[in-house]
């Protein structure tokens, strides 16, 4: 077992040894014809970073002829594949620059906006390229609106426009969680307006509703009147927005709360005026 681990490691270092010096062969050749041939064999093998090299090393040599095309094509699939996607993105964008006629071209504008996409971060970071990337793919499907790339384009579309709505929305329950009650409900009421074909529409209404009733409970007395009122007013557009809905109890809870502290605070004030 000791030997087989020791042959094991030894053929591994001869196996890198060989591979390097079969790189540095290439590399060092003045055989122009022989260096593109290994760089597309580097690629279609997966090794993108040597193959990327190559290529790069063969611009100047083949800018002008029919195979500068295809060199910039896969050079810039060589930066998507290695993850590297703001060089990706560049360079697709050169691509399109370059060559506007090609066949590849639909495809090129397709994959610019992937980059982005694919360089969008987690929600709660900053959210540039995911807007970015919504409208590079909304110009990708006005520019090629028969493509077969459209539902890939449209989904797309979708997944960052959720990633944007989980932003806000998770911003507005902060809003909430740290008592700033008025901009909660204010938050919620924006979500619903900039997604309003949303599932969630009706758990943003009722956590409006359920935030403006917090605020009204905290106000001073002289403003509670008003701010309970708020709150029916907006139990009422939930239930015409979201007849149907399973959180339609809830809403109505806040809403008889309401009232009934509407009520107690206008018999109190009564009771106040009778006295003096």
């Amino acid at each position: 077992m000791q030997f087989f681990k020791v042959s094991l490691t030894g053929f591994l270092f001869i196996f890198l040894l060989s591979s390097c010096n079969n790189y540095n062969k290439v590399i060092k050749s003045k055989d122009n014809a022989y260096k593109l041939k290994m760089a597309d064999e580097y690629y279609a093998a997966k090794k993108y970073r040597v193959a990327q090299q190559l290529y790069e090393q063969l611009y100047p040599i083949y800018k002008g002829t029919d195979k500068f095309e295809e060199i910039y094509y896969r050079d810039a699939y060589c930066f998507y594949y290695l993850e590297e996607y703001k060089d990706a993105e560049n360079f697709f964008k050169g691509f399109l620059d370059v060559f506007p006629n090609s066949p590849k071209a639909e495809e090129v504008d397709f994959m610019h906006a992937v980059c982005f996409y694919n360089s969008s971060p987690k929600e709660e970071l900053d959210q540039t390229n995911t807007i970015k990337s919504i409208g590079l793919m909304q110009s990708f499907i006005n520019a090629h609106p028969g493509s077969a790339r459209i539902d890939s384009a449209n989904s797309i579309i979708d997944k960052c426009r959720d990633k944007l709505e989980q932003k806000q929305y998770s911003a507005a329950d902060l809003y909430y969680k740290i008592g700033q009650y008025r901009a909660a409900a204010l938050s919620y009421a924006d979500l619903m307006n900039d997604y309003p074909a949303s599932d969630k529409g009706d758990v943003y209404k009722l956590k409006e509703v359920r935030a403006y009733f917090k605020f009204a409970k905290l106000s001073i007395p002289e403003k509670q009147v008003e701010r309970y009122q708020k709150v029916i007013t907006e139990y009422n557009d939930f239930i015409d927005k979201f007849p149907d809905s399973k959180l339609l109890k809830e809403a109505e809870d806040y809403s008889k709360q309401s009232q009934n502290n509407i009520k107690a605070i206008e018999n109190e004030q009564t009771k106040t005026t009778t006295q003096r």
